[in-house]
């Protein structure tokens, strides 16, 4: 291997290292994983919103959603009640224990870095973007399913494989 090609494999082993010892100090600290905990930070910045609307704002399909609200309704984390207006909507809202979960979790490692890359400027951000999609295309994973969550395994799982 070249030299060059060490250095980008590296990189990406580090990513996917941080990703895991994120993943595992999340579900050790909350219980949670990175994709539950993300559920919980719509919800409380909403308020209330349907499995759908949730979907669309963390870009995961509605059944994967209805999968994490389970978890995290088995958890007491959320709860879920027929809309008052229209009682063919289910409503998802955060519940006391949901909050203080939320107030007790470090800032995940997406967190981190949405914040850094929102600083960055948008050339950079955008040659960011095209350098790992170049890499998606290069490891053969671009028709890979795939949301915008830094997390190891399944979207639902309970935690790293």
């Amino acid at each position: 291997m070249s030299e060059r090609s060490d250095a980008a494999l590296i990189a990406l082993r580090q990513i996917l290292r941080a990703t895991e010892i994120n993943s595992r100090a999340l579900a050790k600290s909350s219980g949670l994983t990175p994709s539950q905990l993300i559920l919980l930070q719509v919800l409380s910045k909403s308020g209330r919103e349907t499995a759908g609307t949730i979907a669309r704002e963390v870009s995961l399909s509605q059944a994967t959603v209805t999968t994490l609200i389970d978890k995290l309704e088995a958890l007491g984390a959320v709860k879920r009640y027929r809309d008052e207006g229209d009682k063919r909507r289910v409503m998802v809202e955060l519940t006391q224990i949901g909050r203080s979960t939320l107030e007790e979790t470090p800032d995940s490692l997406q967190e981190r870095f949405e914040t850094r890359f929102r600083k960055l400027a948008d050339w950079e951000q955008s040659f960011l973007i095209a350098a790992l999609e170049r890499v998606a295309l290069l490891l053969d994973a671009e028709d890979l399913d795939a949301a915008p969550v830094l997390d190891i395994g399944g979207i639902d799982s309970p935690g790293p494989a």
